[in-house]
């Protein structure tokens, strides 16, 4: 298991679908099923390494990326997402901070 390399509220640009988009959780390793991995899974990315739940930029899906597909956005860009307001409620520098929950 490694370090994730991305962070919650950090913007990644998808390296083969080409797509910008908004972390808003991270598994240490993959959690989906077998069946999901076998089907969309198609590069077969290690499921020993950190993987990801995106907030899609101008659709209103999410997507869940392997570490290895991602790089940081450099922009400072707003993202267009329905769900951005139930995990986050700042944003500076391109980077959002996600809700606090009370305890």
């Amino acid at each position: 298991m490694s370090q994730s390399k991305f962070f919650v509220g950090q913007q990644v640009q998808h390296l083969l679908f080409d797509y910008r988009g908004l972390i808003f959780d991270v598994d240490a390793v993959f959690s989906g099923t077998e069946k999901w991995y076998a089907e969309v899974a198609k590069s077969k990315p290690p499921k020993n390494a950190p993987w990801y739940h995106v907030l899609v930029h101008g659709a209103d899906h999410t997507t869940y990326v392997a570490e290895q597909n991602l790089v940081r956005y450099e922009g400072e860009d707003y993202i267009d997402h329905p769900s951005l307001d139930a995990y986050f409620d700042g944003f500076e520098a391109g980077v959002y901070h996600p809700v606090r929950t009370s305890h």
